[in-house]
């Protein structure tokens, strides 16, 4: 199987969130619109006040006395008050609207949002006839400016809530093991016990070992061999349930084995793999698991083929998942894509060594 252009054209696969309401939504959609609540009290009260600190400072250079200052202040409020109070309103009203966007959208909206509220505080100074001449431009880069601040502070401010729900979503998933993957591989088994003793016990020994990982202490990292070792664990269970339906092929660079990866990191997209790829396909699918070292840089792919015309499509929150704990573990040193061409998936990771 070919994969090694799937990503060259990469578009994120987006899942339609429609119109349901906020609290319907998944987790990690409901988060990223809630960072754009710029209605509340406590953050229009910082904003303003940063705003009009900003403001003050910005008077100085101009001011060679103490009313000077104090004019030239009153004069640069009346323009970026309401500007910034405009950007805050409309933020909000768009909450929803910007939580759906990817994040290089999200701070090209709320900047250039930024752009268009410095441009109405201009043109506020020149109604009022307080500017001779409107810096159109300069207001404009201002408000880009302090909308983007204001963004990176709103971010800041909901990764710091994350760390206890990260723990949350971390132990779930390390004590999630799907209850029918569970009984299918116990029923499995069971019908091998007396035909084939050792394939059994071999079945079983799997199972425990993808036991001990999944309910293990939390850590913060583990090495990528560990995590390949799980993944075999995991699909040599589903190779018994699904047999010659399901083709593994493996491509391991061991230059890369040392790599840190948070833990349970690869089981969810191995997963993702066979769920979408070979159980609603009556002739199988092949699972793909490669990785490589490419100077500081160690590349993982794990790439499946979808049946055509499968309409099977999850909520993207294993994915989202994963996104979020390599952003939390490598933050931008760490990089994950996903993507659907020409009937094959793709996950990749790129982390530094």
């Amino acid at each position: 199987m070919k994969d090694s252009r799937i990503l060259s054209s990469f578009q994120e696969l987006a899942h339609a969130a429609g119109a349901r309401p906020l609290a319907e939504m998944p987790e990690h959609v409901r988060a990223r619109i809630q960072v754009f609540d710029t209605c509340q009290v406590g953050t229009v009260l910082r904003a303003v006040l940063f705003v009009e600190a900003v403001v003050a400072v910005a008077a100085m250079f101009g001011a060679h006395s103490v009313v000077a200052w104090l004019t030239q202040t009153a004069i640069l409020t009346g323009a970026s008050l309401p500007a910034v109070l405009a950007w805050l309103l409309t933020v909000c009203g768009l909450k929803r609207q910007l939580g759906l966007l990817p994040l290089p959208a999200q701070w090209v909206a709320a900047t250039g949002l930024g752009a268009v509220a410095g441009v109405y505080g201009c043109g506020l100074l020149v109604l009022l006839g307080l500017a001779d001449l409107a810096p159109w431009m300069a207001s404009a880069a201002a408000g880009a400016l302090v909308s983007a601040v204001l963004v990176a502070a709103l971010m800041w401010r909901a990764r710091a809530r994350m760390p206890a729900g990260t723990t949350a979503r971390l132990a779930e998933l390390q004590a999630r093991i799907r209850p029918h993957f569970l009984f299918n591989t116990l029923n499995s088994a069971i019908a091998l016990v007396r035909e084939e003793p050792a394939k059994a016990e071999s079945l079983l020994e799997d199972l425990s070992e993808l036991f001990r990982h999944a309910l293990a202490d939390a850590k913060e990292s583990v090495p990528l061999s560990q995590e390949l070792e799980l993944a075999e664990h995991y699909l040599a269970i589903e190779q018994v349930r699904f047999g010659e339906r399901l083709r593994v092929e493996w491509s391991v660079d061991e230059t890369a084995s040392r790599a840190k990866l948070p833990p349970l990191i690869l089981q969810p997209l191995v997963e993702n793999a066979v769920k979408h790829g070979v159980e609603p396909s009556p002739v199988g699918a092949v699972v793909r698991i490669s990785t490589q070292r490419r100077g500081g840089v160690v590349v993982i792919k794990v790439t499946n083929t979808v049946p055509a015309g499968s309409g099977r499509r999850g909520n993207g929150l294993a994915l989202d998942n994963v996104r979020q704990r390599l952003n939390l573990l490598h933050d931008v040193q760490g990089r994950f894509q996903s993507a659907l061409v020409n009937g094959v998936f793709q996950a990749r990771l790129e982390i530094p060594v």
